[in-house]
């Protein structure tokens, strides 16, 4: 059997990711390199967990009216298959 390990250098991860020009406050920036942090992983993480909230916003507002349908509908008739529940 043979094991790979796919690390960070690898082609698949590095390909994955393209350049760009950022701006970014010369103090926090020259801070940042002072304290060795890795500036485009931290973006990265950032952008990432802010297209993950911003797209639960977008799908909570999408599916708003059928939650709240179902919502009412779960208060009116209770949970489905209740009665035979044992916790």
């Amino acid at each position: 059997m043979t094991t790979h390990t796919v690390t960070a250098s690898h082609p698949l991860f590095t390909a994955l990711k393209k350049p760009i020009n950022l701006t970014l406050s010369s103090e926090v920036l020259e801070e940042a390199k002072l304290l060795g942090i890795n500036i485009s992983k931290v973006c990265d993480a950032f952008l990432t967990d802010l297209v993950k909230k911003e797209k639960t916003r977008r799908w909570q507002i999408e599916h708003a009216e059928f939650i709240s349908a179902y919502n009412k509908t779960i208060e009116k008739e209770g949970l489905p298959l209740d009665e035979w529940r044992t916790f």
